[in-house]
């Protein structure tokens, strides 16, 4: 009987899709997760479906969307709410998971996030637990888990995406010759704000060299602040790059990189001053768009390496894909798609892919209301073709052709030449939000009567 697969996510922090040398920075130099999209599949139009922490944690661990699973910021988990780690419990696989968790609905305005103790049975399902509920303090980072006399809780000693890699290579030393296969989620905050790295990183990023995508406007005050934001945050996506190298020379190291997938993605993006915004929960291209790499593991000779695929997979996919590259039935109860045959399927085989959706659906369900944040709900869909459309409720609000304008410069959601477009969209947008039995107020759009 062949040897059964292993599984690594590696997740990082509001780190937007195009902030890695792979696809395109050049600011930024990663070339261990440069070589994770050589040997795998690059999904080259992934979206965060909320783009916000939490909802977009709960989607990727249970394979719901958010308005039936965490709806908004600081929302609990349901308890009880079966996850992939049950799942994969469930089929003989030991599963772990460290750093930052963002499920418990603890509210900061009650305190630091980083000293609430999350109890065993709110921790997914997981059988070895190590990680916060939020911190945003890289070199003061607290991590908890055990439980009864075996509970503990104390601060890392020094910079939190090293420090919560160190603890991920000691569970895979345990791992070590064992028959058990299997899952673990490496979940770093980096690259959120505050944006700080070790200092010999922090040096290798002047603010005045960095180049600003094409849609940061010209505005004195918002380009230093880009500046400043996006060397920060290129010096975290180097140093968190060094790490996925320690858990890919780790891998090497054991003998388990042929049998070891590891996926390599972020919750949502960062506007970083694209369109003179800050952060995330608004649907531009810098916000949704997150890196999706399907990687590592040995297949068969044919299968794809060093693909780029337009699949739209969405956050809510994560987990059936998972147990899809695994060989574990997806439960009937997840929504997502698997797409793991994207990584089998051989250039040679006969065989045609599965029919996968046209579109993704992105939300915004409960706004934060935070400040830089969009403060309205709004519903969208980007399409496999290159269209994006978004609506509030019962108001159109953004329409784009990516294909000819990737930055969002001209919106066409109330272009009247483009009407037959807006009502195609606004209808897949109506389909999208009646098969996942959400509430949105869809708006209607009649045709032109003269």
């Amino acid at each position: 009987m062949a040897k059964r697969k292993n599984a690594i996510w590696i997740m990082s922090d509001q780190h937007r899709a195009m902030m890695l040398s792979c696809n395109g920075d050049p600011n930024v130099h990663t070339p261990e997760i440069d070589t994770l999209a050589d040997m795998g599949v690059n999904f080259s139009s992934a979206v965060g479906g909320f783009p916000l922490c939490c909802p977009c944690r709960g989607s990727m661990l249970t394979g719901l969307y958010p308005h039936h699973c965490v709806p908004g910021h600081e929302f609990q988990l349901p308890p009880g709410q079966p996850t992939i780690a049950n799942v994969l419990n469930e089929n003989g696989y030991h599963t772990a998971y460290i750093g930052k968790w963002h499920l418990d609905g603890f509210h900061e305005r009650e305190g630091r996030a980083a000293f609430h103790i999350i109890p065993p049975e709110r921790r997914g399902g997981f059988q070895y637990w190590v990680g916060y509920e939020n911190n945003n303090s890289q070199y003061d980072c607290w991590v908890h888990g055990g439980e009864g006399e075996g509970a503990f809780h104390y601060r890392l000693p020094g910079y939190e995406t090293d420090e919560l890699t160190n603890l991920l290579l000691r569970y895979l030393e345990t791992r070590r010759d064992r028959e058990e296969p299997f899952f673990a989620v490496l979940s770093v905050q980096p690259p959120h704000n505050p944006y700080i790295a070790p200092p010999e990183y922090m040096a290798r990023f002047q603010p005045q060299q960095m180049a600003l995508r094409a849609n940061v406007p010209p505005i004195p005050r918002i380009e230093q602040q880009s500046r400043q934001t996006y060397a920060g945050a290129c010096a975290m996506v180097e140093n968190l790059d060094w790490n996925v190298g320690r858990v890919r020379a780790k891998l090497e190291e054991l003998g388990l990189a042929d049998d070891t997938h590891i996926l390599f993605f972020s919750d949502h993006g960062d506007m970083h001053g694209s369109h003179g915004m800050c952060h995330k929960t608004n649907p531009y291209e810098e916000s949704i768009r997150v890196p999706f790499i399907m990687s590592g593991g040995r297949t068969h000779y044919g299968a794809r390496s060093n693909a780029r695929v337009d699949y739209p997979i969405n956050h809510v996919d994560v987990a059936p894909t998972t147990l899809g590259l695994l060989g574990v039935p997806v439960p009937e109860w997840m929504e997502g798609t698997d797409y793991s045959a994207l990584r089998f399927h051989s250039w040679f085989d006969p065989q045609p892919l599965p029919k996968y959706p046209d579109s993704a659906y992105i939300q915004n369900v409960v706004p934060t209301r935070h400040p830089h944040s969009t403060d309205l709900p709004w519903r969208g869909v980007v399409t496999r073709d290159g269209w994006k459309y978004v609506c509030l409720p019962n108001t159109p609000w953004l329409m784009f052709d990516l294909n000819e304008d990737p930055y969002e410069f001209v919106n066409l959601a109330h272009n009247t030449v483009y009407l037959r477009k807006r009502m195609e969209l606004n209808e897949r947008l109506r389909r999208w939000v009646r098969e996942t039995g959400d509430s949105f107020e869809v708006p209607t759009i009649e045709p032109l009567r003269w």
